[in-house]
């Protein structure tokens, strides 16, 4: 299960690395590296080719010099000695020498035939050849200059430049190598770059969604090493620290007036009771007693609302947190408020696609927030309308679903309804103080699930996303 574990992880983070910004910088990085190491390597080629290759072409031309003051000094005679004198000093030389009469009929030369290849417009001829007289079957290339003599004769000069097609397969195999080695390193330190850059930001993404979901007191790590990652870490970390100081002094002050104010509202409405009790029940004093009894309760309910989100949104609550199934949960929601439904004449269904769905949570907060998404959606839906809820599980998520026929919200208010004291236009006759949905989106995130609005047609669709159990 452990190595499971790891793969997965080791999965998602591979499958995570294309799309992050510092693996296209990195690979950014090694693109403008190889593609200097191409740009540097094809020049030292270039000019090492190249002089290689300038420099048989001179060997050669200075070669044709000497034959051609020796054809006008000694004709024919002179030129046939002279380049017999060559081949026989040094036969299987680099030096390629050979005279053909008008049928290409060799009459004097290192060659055996003359070259297929046809010349350019300058004489200049390049071609294969094995080494004359010798049982080698080996081709080499060869650069040489053609000349047309008296006679209808023509003569081939030129040099076997094997050695420098030998140089040149050496230095293009060094540079592939050399690019192919500087490719690799490249690309290793662009994933090690990469990979340590990543496990910082990692930090940091990991501490923002602890510091979300409640937790004030975390921090960023620092590496010691003084690096603008620390700096930066270090500054995220003191004005951390001032949002904790700020957020404990608000949620203090927000505690105390809350108490301070129930504790003499609580008197207030004890004593209104006790008045209402002094009063004929038939007179008008007693029924504005009744009715300021009633606004101190629903101040109460307000202010312990109020108590409830700071508690919730603080975090503190997780500690409680154990396996809860929905399914019984579901059940007993749908036992409570069917005679309210019926009292109302609606119907309220529920239904699940599976016999245990298994989340990670309190039960007692999960049963107060589909409490409050029932009974809102029994408040708004008109007499005759219709409740539907629902477990189920898909995409791998526990999905609890309360739907109703009522009027619905409009597509507008879906996100802002989850402000404090929001309430849309038409429920504002309705009782309550507009913090039940706030209320519900606060054990949503201390849940870490997802909660969504969405059109019935008509009526509303409220769904919860939970992450599943293993069972």
């Amino acid at each position: 299960m452990r190595a499971t574990g790891l793969a997965r992880r080791l999965r998602v983070r591979l499958a995570r690395v294309p799309r992050g910004s510092i693996f296209r910088l990195a690979l950014l990085y090694m693109l403008l590296l190889a593609g200097s190491v191409v740009i540097l390597l094809g020049f030292i080629y270039w000019s090492t080719a190249g002089y290689m290759d300038r420099q048989t072409t001179e060997t050669i031309e200075a070669e044709i010099r000497g034959l051609a003051e020796q054809y006008r000094r000694s004709g024919l005679v002179g030129l046939t000695a002279l380049i017999s004198e060559r081949v026989a000093r040094d036969p299987v030389g680099a030096s390629v020498y050979l005279l053909v009469d008008e049928h290409f009929e060799r009459v004097i030369g290192n060659l055996d035939r003359w070259p297929s290849e046809p010349p350019d417009a300058n004489g200049w001829i390049r071609f294969r050849l094995r080494e004359w007289g010798t049982d080698h079957t080996d081709e080499h290339e060869a650069h040489a200059q053609v000349f047309l003599l008296r006679s209808g004769l023509m003569l081939l000069v030129g040099r076997d430049v094997r050695d420098l097609e030998a140089t040149r397969t050496l230095i293009l195999d060094a540079l592939t190598w050399g690019l192919a080695i500087t490719l690799a390193l490249a690309l290793i330190g662009a994933w090690l770059m990469g990979t340590t850059l990543t496990r910082r930001l990692d930090a940091i993404n990991q501490t923002s969604r602890e510091i979300m979901e409640g937790d004030l007191t975390r921090r960023i790590p620092l590496s010691g090493s003084g690096d603008d990652f620390d700096r930066l870490a270090a500054g995220l970390n003191r004005m951390l620290e001032r949002i904790e100081a700020l957020m404990a002094s608000v949620r203090q002050i927000s505690d105390n007036i809350a108490h301070d104010l129930r504790t003499p509202l609580t008197r207030l409405r004890n004593k209104l009771e006790l008045l209402a009790a002094a009063l004929p029940e038939s007179s008008e004093s007693r029924l504005l007693a009744e009715e300021a009894i009633a606004d101190a309760e629903e101040l109460l309910v307000t202010f312990n609302a109020l108590l409830r989100i700071a508690r919730l949104e603080s975090g503190s609550r997780r500690a409680a947190f154990g396996p809860v199934d929905l399914v019984p949960l579901i059940e007993d929601l749908a036992e409570l408020y069917e005679p309210l439904a019926a009292e109302r004449e609606q119907q309220l269904d529920w239904m699940t696609t599976a016999p245990a769905v298994i989340v990670e949570g309190d039960r007692d907060l999960l049963f107060q927030v589909m409490a409050n998404l029932v009974d809102n959606a029994i408040k708004y839906t008109q007499p005759g309308g219709c409740i539907q809820l629902a477990v189920e599980v898909t995409d791998g998520l526990a999905r609890v679903r309360v739907a109703d026929n009522g009027p619905g919200i409009p597509p507008e208010f879906h996100e802002r309804v989850f402000r404090r004291f929001f309430r849309v236009d038409d429920s504002r006759a309705t009782p309550g103080s507009g913090l039940g949905l706030s209320l519900v989106q606060a054990v949503v995130a201390l849940h870490r699930a997802h909660i969504e609005l969405s059109d019935n047609q008509p009526g509303l669709r409220v769904t919860l996303s939970f992450g599943r159990l293993a069972q």
